[in-house]
Order: C-alpha cells, then sequence, then structure tokens
C-alpha cells in the first residue's frame, strides 16, 4: 500500500467481553490491525481463539466494548441507525457453511434479492434486474438456477475460493479471511495475522509467516499441518508441538497469554506482556523470545539469564 494511502479498515485497540455466571469471557483483548484497499488478510487460530467475534465487532454485531473500527476514515463504533445501516451496505460476511446459514426453503432469486429488500434499495424490476447481474457474476444462469433451493446447489471449496479471488480482481474487494487451515489461509492471503486467545501474536506478509514463522504458536500451528511434500533427510530443524488445553478466557495467564503452553517461556513472560513489535519489513511478532533474526538471537541470551517461569 503506499505511504500516502489510508487503509480501507483500520482496527484499533479493540475488545469484546462476554458477561457470563461463570464471570467475563475475554474474547477479543486490544486487537489491533488494518486492511488495505483490494487486499486479503487472513485470520487463523485455533478454535476460541476469538477469529469469528473478531469479525462480528468489526460489523457492529455485537458491538465491541472499547476500541474503534474506522470504515474508510468512519468509525463504524459511533454510528447508529440509518448511518450505521448504509454503511453496513458495503460490508458482507460470507458464512463458512452455506447450509446453515441459507434459508433452505427459500429459494435463490429470493436469498439474493433479501438484502437489496433490507436496505430497500430501487424497486422490484430494479432490484430484479440487479439479482440477475449479480448472479450471473457468479457463474449461475438467472432462469436455471434463480428457482433452485440452496441443497440443489453445489461447488467445490476451490471453486469458491477461485471465484473469491476474480471477484476481488474485478471488483476490486478487500477481504478479511478467517479460517483454520492454514494451507488454505496461505493459498488466497497477502498478509496472515495469528490470535491465539483473544490477541493477535503475529502480523506478516504471507510467505513470510509460513517461511519463517516469529512466534512459537506459530511455528506450532504449522507444524501441526500434514504436509504432501518429501522430508529432506538433512533437515535439522525439530518440531514444535503444543502441550495441554489453552487456559479458560474468562482466566487467561498474565503476561504472554501462550506462556502456558511455550516451550521457550521465561519468567519474564509471566510477568510482562510482550508488545507487538515489527523485526522485519511489514512482519510483526508479540514475543519476548521470538525464534528468528538478530533480535530473537539477544533476548534468548537474556531467557537463560532469567530461568524457566513457574507453570
Amino acid at each position: 500500500m503506499p505511504a500516502n494511502e489510508a487503509p480501507l479498515l483500520s482496527v484499533r485497540d479493540l475488545v469484546h467481553e462476554f458477561h457470563t455466571k461463570g464471570g467475563v469471557v475475554q474474547a477479543v483483548s486490544g486487537v489491533s490491525f488494518d486492511v488495505r484497499p483490494g487486499e486479503t488478510l487472513g485470520v487463523v487460530g485455533e478454535t476460541g481463539s476469538g477469529k469469528s467475534t473478531l469479525a462480528r465487532c468489526v460489523l457492529q454485531a455485537p458491538r465491541p466494548t472499547s476500541g474503534s473500527v474506522l470504515f474508510r476514515g468512519t468509525d463504524l463504533t459511533a454510528l447508529h441507525g440509518t448511518a450505521l445501516l448504509a454503511a453496513r451496505r458495503h460490508l458482507q460476511m460470507v458464512f463458512q457453511d452455506p447450509f446453515g446459514s441459507l434459508d433452505p426453503k427459500w429459494a435463490v432469486r429470493d436469498l439474493v434479492s433479501e438484502p437489496l429488500v433490507a436496505y430497500r434499495a430501487g424497486g422490484r424490476a430494479a432490484r430484479r434486474q440487479r439479482v440477475d447481474e449479480v448472479l450471473e457474476l457468479v457463474g449461475l444462469d438467472p432462469a436455471g438456477h434463480g428457482r433452485r433451493r440452496p441443497r440443489e446447489l453445489s461447488g467445490g471449496q476451490a471453486q469458491v475460493l477461485n471465484l473469491f479471488e476474480r471477484l476481488r480482481t474485478e471488483l476490486s474487494l478487500s477481504y478479511l479471511f478467517i479460517a483454520h487451515d492454514l494451507a488454505l489461509v496461505k493459498q488466497v492471503s497477502d498478509r496472515v495475522a495469528v490470535m491465539y486467545l483473544g490477541k493477535l501474536c503475529e502480523v506478516g506478509p504471507g510467505e513470510a509467516v509460513y517461511r519463517e514463522p516469529l512466534h512459537p504458536y506459530t511455528r506450532a500451528l504449522l507444524d501441526s499441518v500434514p504436509s504432501t511434500e518429501p522430508k529432506d533427510p538433512t533437515a535439522q530443524r525439530a518440531t514444535t508441538t503444543i502441550s495441554g488445553e489453552p487456559p479458560s478466557p474468562i482466566h487467561p495467564p498474565s503476561g504472554c497469554r501462550f506462556r502456558t503452553r511455550c516451550p521457550r517461556a521465561a519468567e519474564l513472560c509471566a510477568v510482562e506482556q510482550p508488545p507487538m513489535r515489527e523485526l522485519a519489513t511489514g512482519h510483526a511478532v508479540a514475543c519476548h523470545f521470538p525464534l528468528a533474526s538478530q533480535t530473537a538471537a539477544r533476548t534468548t541470551a537474556r531467557s537463560e539469564k532469567i530461568g524457566e517461569t513457574p507453570r
């Protein structure tokens, strides 16, 4: 993104908490990121890391507890009523399971036209014409597919991803792409953000994050993905495994939230929350003892003096 071009979406210090009988669930805790015009930012992490809540808070459904969400320079958290409705016309959530998000009794034409009706966009004839245009845009014949139900359509994952990429190019779309599959995220994302227990722990260019991850959690996620490529018998790098279950978001660990499962954790990790810092161009990590770079070598020496943290 050129230095003089503002981000399309700018999220700063986003926090969302759920109040339950067991306590306050810290679902999203101080997350900040930008999405550039025409960019796909992939967000990955284990189940319960806060990915879906993050996306919903961007759309103000639900509204975040605190923080700002600037879309085209306007803070969505400050909008209400018709102003928020107008802003949401330019934002859309695409759910992973179409059969769980689409009414199985509705025809395809009715499903596509529903947002136009909700936003009172044009008259009946104009909406019908727009539905035909949208169906043709995604490769569906309005006459042949418009009357069908969701269960009567089919499409493989690769087809959908290719469609997303084509639409991004043709319509200059930007995506916040959320998934568990790291290989899939790498395939479609320009940059990747890794979440753990409500916080971002690493953000960087897709290729850099996969080739040389800086956070131990990212390394462990990558090592958990089965590889179809033959192993190099001369390779000496040991794989990283994650032990135990993620801590409760009601009572997250002090300092670094990953420290209770991290093989590199030291006392510093328990007493001080690691700030997000850039160690390479566009590649930032929130870790006191990152895996690579000269900074990692210096901080590793510090860890030998500090010793391991109590578990």
